[in-house]
């Protein structure tokens, strides 16, 4: 069943589409448009008819959108917040995207991340300059360690999805896509937080309200995916998938109601449907996904009966996946 109510009123819609016009303003001194193309090797690999747009969001300068994210909300910070820096809690691109921001603005960074987090984001984010800190077991946990940072260092907490201009950075993506290519029919999104799916709705409702924005979430971090599907908020105990950027255990208050009001769907998908979407990119694209990044890809796959013969855009969100990893999707060991 479908679900699309974007002409009801949402109270406390976090981002008017006049936000993320601001918010590109800021962000393109430092970022500019990713590339939005069409590959025939996977439109054929996807197959009944659609004609598949991919937004390139691998290519930004930290191989991933939350950069976006991060230039967003940072830009805005009054001079005695730079000066005291910010701190986020991260599975690894948000804290990138937030490293990054500060090198180019002068704000301090830290940057709190799971035990056991990948090694390859923590190194790239101790060479953007920001402090690593190591705390928890999951993101939620390091969350907690960041907000106690933010008590006892004066530090402003840059969230990687309960902030307006958060979501105003994501929305500025959909914005070139739908300057692109206007006649798209759809979209397919990967939520964790939801920034990106909240941001392509608030976009669309302005530019092209027939536009079906689709979630994506991985099976084995079923929070957002759940929840939308009950109605209700919903919390589960893990989150475990390669799919890093997806593992969440919880939902976020600024992102939930826009999700459930604002997608027509939310489908789930398996590790191995995930694995063999960033594959099919590597084999099709030449192009480089994290297992986040490909997993629009794979809501595509599992969608794509019901969107035989239309235009569809998803988004490689990503690309930071670790050497280990990969070698194990390229293997076929996910």
């Amino acid at each position: 069943m479908e679900r699309v109510e974007r002409d009801e009123a949402i109270p406390l819609w976090p981002v008017a589409f006049a936000d993320v016009l601001a918010a590109e303003r800021r962000l393109r001194p430092y970022l500019p448009a990713t590339p939005l193309r069409n590959y025939p090797a996977l439109d054929a690999f996807v197959g009944r008819g659609i004609e598949v747009w991919v937004k390139h969001e691998n290519h930004n300068p930290t191989n991933s959108f939350k950069v976006r994210n991060a230039l967003s909300t940072m830009t805005l910070l009054s001079p005695e917040a730079r000066r005291a820096g910010v701190v986020a809690a991260t599975r690894g691109n948000h804290g990138l995207g937030v490293a990054y921001a500060g090198a180019r603005l002068g704000v301090p960074v830290t940057v709190c991340v799971p035990f056991g987090n990948n090694p390859e984001k923590n190194a790239d984010v101790r060479g953007l300059g920001a402090e690593l800190v190591e705390a928890g077991r999951d993101y939620d946990e390091s969350l907690a360690a960041a907000q106690s940072l933010v008590r006892e260092r004066g530090l402003t907490l840059v969230h990687s999805t309960n902030d307006s201009n958060v979501i105003a950075g994501a929305a500025t993506l959909t914005l070139e896509i739908l300057r692109e290519q206007p006649a798209l029919d759809a979209i397919v999104v990967a939520v964790g937080g939801g920034s990106q799916a909240v941001g392509a709705i608030t976009v669309a409702r302005t530019l092209r309200p027939t536009l079906r924005i689709y979630a994506v979430g991985a099976e084995r971090a079923s929070a957002a995916h759940d929840a939308w599907h009950a109605g209700r908020p919903v919390t589960r105990p893990t989150a475990d998938t390669f799919a890093d950027g997806l593992a969440t255990r919880t939902v976020y208050d600024m992102t939930f109601e826009p999700l459930r009001r604002g997608l027509s769907d939310f489908v789930a998908a398996s590790e191995h449907e995930i694995a063999e979407a960033l594959r099919a990119l590597l084999r099709t694209t030449h192009n480089l996904a994290e297992g986040a990044g490909a997993a629009g890809l794979a809501g595509l796959v599992r969608l794509s009966e019901r969107l035989t013969g239309t235009r569809v855009a998803v988004v490689v969100s990503g690309g930071n996946i670790d050497a280990a990893t990969l070698r194990r999707v390229v293997d076929g060991e996910i």
